[in-house]
């Protein structure tokens, strides 16, 4: 099973790694929220290579889970931002990062020993907040242009389910180890169906022509 998830969570980094590579090739060409994911493709593949390098070196690499997840939900929520015309959304997302980030200082504050381990609220706020905005832009395509349809389906499968899988994942570790590494096997297949989503967002909408997107 260890194998398994090693290949699983290679794949996804190569993937992502070759997703960042497509979208800085047509960097100048695109608007606005086209650059603000592209950004947070080199910020997930930032935290994610010193997060191999120690796993190799078998040192605690969970404290680069807290730059992940907020470095996620910062960027997507721009990204997001960037789609939406509706001022109503947009405040919305505003709000969100207000009370993200006061919540979780407090938690934090109260319990420094978190750094140094997984945060499964922290995980459930920022993700349950950008599920959101993913709901709002599918909500928004129904009368407007299909921008980013691809990855917002991807974001949504990913979010929710890695979100879900987390939470089992914390329960089922104290009750079988095996259980706890299908769970873990599961969130790096999620990782790699969402990286497909993203190659194939670029094909459709960006690989023959370029086009501005964003606000």
């Amino acid at each position: 099973m260890g194998y398994i998830w090693d290949l699983l969570a290679n794949m996804g980094c190569l993937f992502l790694f070759v997703n960042l590579l497509l979208f800085s090739l047509k960097f100048r060409g695109n608007g606005k929220a086209y650059k603000i994911f592209t950004v947070y493709l080199l910020v997930v593949l930032a935290v994610q290579l010193p997060s191999f390098f120690l796993k190799s070196l078998h040192i605690n690499n969970l404290f680069l889970s807290h730059f992940y997840f907020l470095g996620q939900f910062i960027f997507l929520g721009l990204f997001y931002k960037s789609l939406f015309t509706n001022l109503l959304q947009k405040k919305i997302i505003n709000i969100g990062f207000v009370c993200c980030f006061i919540i979780l200082g407090i938690q934090y504050s109260l319990d420094t020993s978190l750094v140094f381990r997984f945060n499964l609220f922290e995980i459930f706020l920022t993700s349950f907040l950008l599920i959101i905005y993913s709901v709002f832009h599918f909500y928004n395509m129904l009368s407007d242009k299909k921008e980013f349809y691809y990855i917002n389906i991807g974001i949504m499968l990913y979010l929710f389910g890695s979100t879900i899988l987390f939470f089992v994942g914390n329960l089922t570790a104290l009750m079988s180890a095996e259980m706890s590494k299908i769970t873990w096997v599961t969130n790096a297949l999620l990782y790699v169906v969402y990286q497909l989503f993203i190659v194939f967002e670029w094909y459709k909408s960006f690989s023959k022509k370029t086009i501005q997107l964003g606000k």
